[in-house]
């Protein structure tokens, strides 16, 4: 997955990070954009390293940041016209690879491993939390 990200992000001249962070920006930006806890949320990166990332794609003309109009604190990200024109160029080949990557999966079994995906990262989350504790036991958890 990673030789993959990587070649498809050198074809617009980004790095492979970069990549992953246009690609989330296309797939959740609404008419105003979308905001950079969004973008970190769905990558499961820091909103510091989306900041990071997307000053230098906006150096080069991929992405449009501006000041949410719902909260004056917060910035909201969009593709730049270059930028929807590179996501579009390169569609094919994601689309060509993606046919290939998930050939095998019949539409039943692409949902179940889809389902498993999210409970693993669900329960990477958990673990980071029990690693990051000081003592290294797991922190109590409220009644549900």
């Amino acid at each position: 997955m990673e030789t993959v990200r990587t070649h498809l992000a050198r074809r617009i001249g980004i790095t492979g990070p970069q990549y992953s962070v246009l690609v989330a920006i296309a797939q959740f930006q609404g008419a105003d954009g979308v905001s950079v806890g969004k973008v970190a949320e769905v990558l499961h990166v820091s909103g510091a390293f989306i900041t990071a990332e997307t000053r230098q794609l906006e150096r080069l003309g991929l992405v449009i940041k501006s000041i949410n109009p719902r909260d004056r604190r917060g910035v909201l990200l969009r593709l730049t016209p270059n930028g929807a024109r590179q996501m579009i160029a390169i569609s094919p080949a994601i689309m060509a690879i993606n046919d290939k990557f998930f050939a095998p999966f019949t539409r039943t079994a692409f949902r179940a491993f889809a389902h498993s995906a999210a409970r693993l990262v669900n329960s990477s989350r958990e673990v980071t939390e029990l690693v990051e504790t000081p003592t290294g036991e797991a922190p109590a958890r409220a009644a549900e």
